[in-house]
């Protein structure tokens, strides 16, 4: 079996696992699949006098939800964010330069609370999960080797409303708070061998941003 029959393989046996827990939970009453597209805000890092800076882009993922209890959803939800990260050190870059280019793998498990039933239904959520941060494309006048890829524990809130157009569509939109804990972890500095990266600044800063996407809804 080739990859791509296996991935495919694997998603079916994970959806027949998710129908089958559906179908034993009395409470379960409804499957809801939302991809969606949006915009986060950039953060800035502070280290003394210095700062990186993760610059604003767009962001795209999709969130797969199971009714448990009237009017909850768990949620296990996968985004991607393509960005760049930015510079400005007295030492080696005194005005702001593009560091490298970095990627965001967000996935996240948690749960959202829906409010009064109707068409538009406004809910609130929280998840916990793993962020993978992922460099590349360096700029080679500043550092002489690659950027680490890294892996932090994470948490979210969001909220916002579905507009649901029938029982089975609606439109989603939502605002969206990040928490990568201790996110960071990139150092430039200057030795024998010329520039480096390296491991220094660690923070837990907060990525914001809004999406919009379609619901999905199955029963």
């Amino acid at each position: 079996m080739n990859s791509k029959n296996l991935i495919l393989s694997t998603l079916v046996k994970l959806w027949l696992v998710v129908l089958s827990f559906v179908s034993i939970n009395s409470f379960a009453q409804r499957i809801e699949i939302t991809p969606s597209y949006g915009f986060h805000f950039g953060t800035k890092l502070d280290y003394g006098p210095n700062y990186i800076e993760v610059e604003d882009s767009g962001q795209w993922g999709i969130t797969l939800g199971v009714e448990t209890f009237d009017d909850v959803m768990v949620e296990l939800s996968y985004t991607r964010m393509n960005t760049e990260l930015s510079i400005r050190d007295v030492d080696l870059s005194p005005s702001e330069q593009r560091l490298s280019d970095i990627a965001g793998d967000w996935i996240l498990v948690g749960g959202t609370k829906y409010f009064p039933k109707g068409k538009i239904r406004p809910f609130a959520g929280g998840a916990l999960g793993l962020v993978i941060l992922s460099p590349s494309n360096e700029n080679n006048n500043l550092i002489s080797r690659s950027l680490d890829s890294e892996t932090k524990f994470t948490f979210s809130f969001k909220g916002g409303v579905n507009i649901m157009f029938s029982e089975k569509i609606g439109l989603n939109i939502q605002g969206n708070l990040y928490f990568p804990v201790e996110w960071g972890g990139v150092y430039v500095g200057g030795g024998p061998g010329g520039v480096s990266g390296g491991v220094s600044t660690t923070s837990t800063t907060v990525i914001g941003g809004f999406s919009g996407g379609l619901v999905y809804r199955m029963k």
